[in-house]
């Protein structure tokens, strides 16, 4: 399976379990490892032929602007669920962070894989 990877992006969503997190949108730190649905791009060097990295990144940031989430949990598994379903990707790892929330943690985060990787 061919794979793209996306680390590093920067997106803003409310997310909290606590009252006080949830009073305005967080800056959130997302790594992405998106299987390809094929390796066609490869031959015919097509960008119809693969996902789009930009498209996605911006359909992610829009997404994440409307939703609310308390668990970075349920927040990897959104975001899992928008690239297997709206990009039709096979596979995907997910890893989400909150930098700077815990006082001396530089970073909280979850990473989830889900669909199926060939």
């Amino acid at each position: 399976m061919d794979i793209i990877f996306l680390h590093g992006i920067r997106a803003r969503t409310v997310i909290g379990w606590y009252d006080w997190e949830r009073t305005a949108p967080q800056a959130v730190e997302i790594d992405l490892d998106v299987g390809l649905p094929s390796a066609r791009a490869c031959v015919t060097d097509e960008l119809r032929d693969t996902i789009d990295y930009d498209q996605l990144v911006q359909h992610l940031r829009r997404v994440l602007a409307e939703q609310h989430f308390l668990l970075l949990e349920a927040l990897a598994e959104h975001i899992a669920h928008v690239i297997l379903h709206d990009f039709g990707a096979p596979w995907v790892k997910v890893t989400v962070v909150k930098p700077g929330i815990l006082t001396e943690v530089a970073r909280v985060g979850v990473s989830i894989e889900r669909g199926h990787r060939a």
